[in-house]
């Protein structure tokens, strides 16, 4: 078993970030892009991002900008972000702030383009000043920088050498080989909690924003309809309703400009909410120990990242299906299931979710963690109970790691026309 390997994949994908994480990761280049140019007046921004890209930032609110856009998100980059602070480039925003970036966007300082890649992630910013110019690539994992070029002089270059050209992402490699889903258990039943307090972290990260959406009027308040469906009566107080009332009202809050952090899984703030509040939520209604929390929380987060390895941190597929998948495996973990419980959680959860399209970060992001937190909990429930969808029904394989396969080549063979469809339908709506 690689039990520093997991260890070290725990904290390499379970990043702490402040709002979306594809506007912060357009704002952390465009700082960094700064940071390079010489001169303080900006003459010009503009950005060339993935298709991926470009449909979550287009809509969902910017935390502390009262407003979204790939633009304002670039403007808040280059005047007020902190490049050194990561997926939380903006926190401390002022009110001037804000307006100084709306106004450079009004001034037509800041134009927005498709870029002609085949990667999936990928964000180009480049910054003018008179006296100089700055270019700057972030590509395939939301902060990791593959290109800086400033007044004709190459400061770093591994673009040429990075995955993803063929359009795949960033799926299964040799970096990857140590994750199996018998190997995934085999730590979480043997892991120190100890040695587990990026987990410790997640849950009160992301449990904070959780009951932050329930307590006031974030977004479409999803989360909090539910809740106050079962304080009337009117949805029973169950897991499923429980569950779906959190992590819908920690979506709300994020999906909707709050200021608080959340703790990501694979690149995504609400992947990291949906693979740990469900459980969580579970936890508490079944007055589960601390330590069945922590690895049952381990072993959901970590499902959610092999899952990603197989469809690519950005996807037309939604993120909150794998993520989800992984809170079902936690939540059977938690009502008493082993290895063989998990397995069939899985299975059902592909039986259940797969398809469901992503059509772009915003506030009803909320209502797909919902539906996917009760499809987790119903999944893990028949599982406990002996119940598996059979291979006989659609991409469903006798092994869950077969299953998983197909769901990747779904994902990545299946693609390429629904995100360019997605994309087109968004644009003709709204610009930037």
């Amino acid at each position: 078993m690689s039990y520093k390997k997991f260890l070290e994949r725990l904290e390499k994908e379970l990043v702490v970030t402040l709002g979306c994480t594809e506007p912060m990761a357009i704002a952390f280049a465009a700082a960094l892009a700064k940071k390079h140019v010489k001169g303080e007046l900006i003459t010009s921004i503009r950005i060339l991002a993935s298709t991926n890209v470009l449909k979550n930032a287009m809509a969902v609110s910017i935390p502390g900008a009262q407003g979204s856009g790939v633009d304002l998100a670039a403007a808040l980059g280059v005047l007020a972000g902190d490049f050194t602070k990561g997926l939380e480039v903006l926190s401390g925003l002022t009110t001037q702030d804000v307006e100084n970036a709306k106004r450079m966007i009004d001034q037509k300082k800041v134009k927005v383009e498709v870029a002609e890649t085949a990667k999936k992630l990928y964000i180009e910013v480049i910054v003018n000043t008179p006296q100089s110019t700055a270019k700057v690539v972030v590509a395939d994992e939301h902060t990791k920088v593959v290109f800086i070029e400033v007044d004709g002089k190459v400061l770093v270059d591994a673009l040429e050498n990075e995955s993803g050209s063929d359009g795949t992402g960033d799926t299964e490699n040799s970096a990857d080989s140590f994750m199996t889903i018998d190997s995934i258990w085999e730590f979480v039943e043997r892991v120190k909690v100890s040695d587990l307090s990026i987990i410790d972290k997640t849950i009160e990260l992301n449990t904070s924003v959780g009951l932050e959406g329930l307590s006031k009027a974030y977004g479409l308040e999803v989360g909090k309809t539910i809740k106050e469906g079962i304080s009337q009566g009117m949805l029973s107080d169950d897991l499923i309703t429980n569950a779906m009332a959190l992590t819908a009202g920690a979506s709300d809050a994020r999906m909707s400009g709050c200021t608080m952090p959340v703790m990501s899984n694979s690149g995504s703030g609400n992947q990291g909410i949906s693979a740990t509040l469900p459980v969580v939520a579970v936890g508490e209604k079944s007055q589960a120990s601390r330590e069945q929390l922590i690895r049952a929380v381990t072993l959901s987060n970590l499902i959610a990242i092999y899952i990603k390895t197989k469809i690519g941190r950005l996807s037309a597929l939604c993120g909150a299906t794998a993520s989800a998948t992984g809170a079902s495996c936690g939540i059977a973990y938690l009502l008493g299931g082993g290895k063989a419980e998990v397995l069939s959680a899985i299975q059902n959860m592909q039986g259940n979710t797969t398809g469901m399209f992503c059509d772009g970060a915003k506030a009803g992001c909320a209502m797909k963690l919902s539906t996917c937190t009760s499809a987790a909990v119903q999944s893990a429930i028949m599982a406990v109970q002996g119940k598996t969808i059979q291979s006989t029904n659609g991409i469903i394989e006798e092994s869950a790691e077969q299953t998983l396969e197909n769901l990747g080549r779904l994902a990545n063979q299946g693609s390429t026309a629904v995100d360019r469809v997605i994309l087109d339908i968004m644009v003709q709506k709204k610009v930037g």
